[in-house]
């Protein structure tokens, strides 16, 4: 009887809802596992645009689905990647939307320094795959940089050492962007102080820095964690300032010091790479001076030497002004001479050529037919006028005018004609007038181009009994008759009572005596 009532489908086991009984679950679940700590491997990460994280915990035999909370995820030193081994603290709970359990996540470490690690190298590899940590990307650093930039915390004793470092070496200008370098937000803060220094405009208000300085004290790898995040490292490669990276001590090693253009072990050493020693650069100046001084010494003294063996060889300055005063002093006579001559053939080349081409006719010549040309021109205007005059009245005639109207018809005509009447005659006389003027121009240019001027200077014309100009000695020796022309008249010379040149005599050859022939 009793197992014929257990068989029954409405026994005595209470009746529940899928809500009811998702809820029970989930209160218990929640009541039995309010805080665990689990350890696993991270495997799929997902992080929508929500901010929240979800992912999976799994081992080599279970996976866990997990969720951190936007406020919880932006609270995490470490963000959880695929492949790194954490330790996660929270609470199970259940979702009844999709009937499973999952894990709340409240905070999240590396489980242990193998994990992180094991990340750094993953990490590390991902990123030299893509060139960032590559040898040709390091660009060198400035000799003497005008403005140093540092990035770093402004509390902390890494800028005092910097600053005094910088003092002591060769003071320069230091901008400082304060940062967080440990701690939630570190890594963001870091690698945009590296944009907004490489931000900064040339010559703008704030300077730019020559030269870049990201420091930051020595600690545990989990301090140093944020200069081992992407964004830290892909900042610090993608700056077009020289780098310098100075984080922890010399044992330290982040990515970002792969990344950088030069590693210091040290933040002061840092300041070491970033500026010279002045005192070792004035030493250095004040050497090559003093080597510029003896170089340019011996320089002018090669030369000087030089110059001298070179003056040596030359001949002496009064040897050659010697010779070019007694050529001058030679020739000087033969010059007076030859101009004198020269001026005397030009001379008489003009009186005997010119002044025959400069005759009276000439000029009287073309003057004359001028006159008639201007002669005959003004009877043929006026025997125009008088036939204008007849035709004009010829075509009056037939029209019949009246003895009033005729005459006002001539006033008219007559006052029309008047002034080109005068006007005509006016342009004859100028015209007369300047024929006038240049004949009396070429008149004046002929007495002075002809040979009485030269007359009136002191010389004389002579001429032959023929009237040819004699211009030879010895033409004017044989001539029977010579006339001699003067500026008030000419003189007959009777050649055949003129004593004739005598000519010299030959040297008789004396008659050789005959030697006495001695012995």
């Amino acid at each position: 009887m009793s197992d014929l009532f257990e068989d029954e489908p409405n026994g005595n086991a209470p009746e529940f809802t899928v809500s009811e009984l998702s809820g029970a679950v989930k209160r218990t679940v929640e009541g039995a596992f309010d805080h665990v700590r689990v350890r696993g491997e991270v495997g799929r990460v997902s992080r929508p645009r929500s901010g929240h994280i979800y992912l999976d915990l799994k081992d080599d035999r279970a996976v866990l689905a997990g969720v951190i909370w936007k406020g919880v995820a932006g609270r995490l030193q470490t963000p959880p990647e695929e492949g790194m081994e954490v330790v996660a603290t929270g609470r199970l709970t259940t979702f009844p939307g999709q009937s499973k359990y999952q894990i709340v996540i409240e905070s999240l470490a590396p489980a242990g320094l193998g994990a992180l690690m094991a990340m750094l190298e993953k990490r590390k590899a991902a990123l030299a795959a893509e060139g960032l940590f590559a040898a040709e990307r390091k660009r060198p650093l400035p000799y003497l940089p005008e403005v140093v930039g540092v990035v770093t915390s402004p509390s902390g004793a890494v800028i005092r050492d910097i600053l005094h470092r910088l003092r002591d070496r060769f003071p320069r200008r230091v901008l400082l962007w304060p940062v967080a370098v440990q701690g939630r937000g570190s890594a963001e803060a870091v690698a945009a102080a590296i944009r907004g220094f490489n931000a900064l405009a040339p010559a703008g208000p704030v300077p730019r820095p020559d030269v870049l300085i990201v420091a930051r004290g020595g600690g545990s790898v989990e301090d140093l964690w944020g200069f081992n995040e992407e964004i830290v490292v892909r900042a610090a490669a993608d700056s077009g300032i020289p780098l310098i990276s100075a984080v922890g001590h010399e044992t330290d090693t982040t990515l970002i010091d792969l990344a950088a253009d030069r590693r210091a072990p040290t933040p002061s050493a840092a300041a070491e790479m970033a500026v010279p020693v002045r005192a070792e650069l004035l030493a250095d100046l004040a050497g090559l001076e003093a080597r510029r001084t003896r170089a340019v010494a011996q320089r002018f003294a090669r030369e000087g030497q030089a110059l001298r063996d070179l003056a040596r060889a030359l001949p002496r300055v009064e040897t050659l002004v010697t010779d070019r005063v007694q050529r001058l002093d030679g020739l000087a006579p033969r010059l007076t001479a030859g101009l004198r001559a020269f001026a005397q053939a030009k001379r008489l080349a003009l009186n005997t050529g010119a002044a025959g081409r400069f005759a009276p006719g000439l000029i009287t010549g073309p003057a004359a037919r001028q006159g008639e040309r201007l002669g005959t021109a003004r009877s043929q205007l006026g025997r125009a006028l008088l036939r204008r005059v007849e035709r004009a009245g010829d075509a009056l005639r037939p029209l019949r005018l009246s003895e009033a109207g005729l005459t006002r018809g001539l006033a008219e005509a007559l006052r029309r004609w008047r002034p080109t009447a005068a006007a005509l005659d006016d342009a004859l006389l100028r015209a007369l007038q300047t024929r006038r003027d240049r004949v009396a121009a070429l008149e004046r240019l002929r007495q002075t181009m002809g040979y009485r001027a030269t007359l009136r200077r002191g010389f004389a014309v002579v001429r032959d009994g023929a009237g040819h100009v004699v211009t030879a000695r010895e033409t004017a020796a044989n001539a029977a008759h010579l006339e001699l022309e003067f500026q008030d008249g000419r003189l007959p010379l009777d050649t055949a009572q003129r004593p004739k040149p005598r000519k010299p005599r030959a040297k008789k050859p004396q008659a050789t005596r005959p030697c006495k022939r001695l012995g």
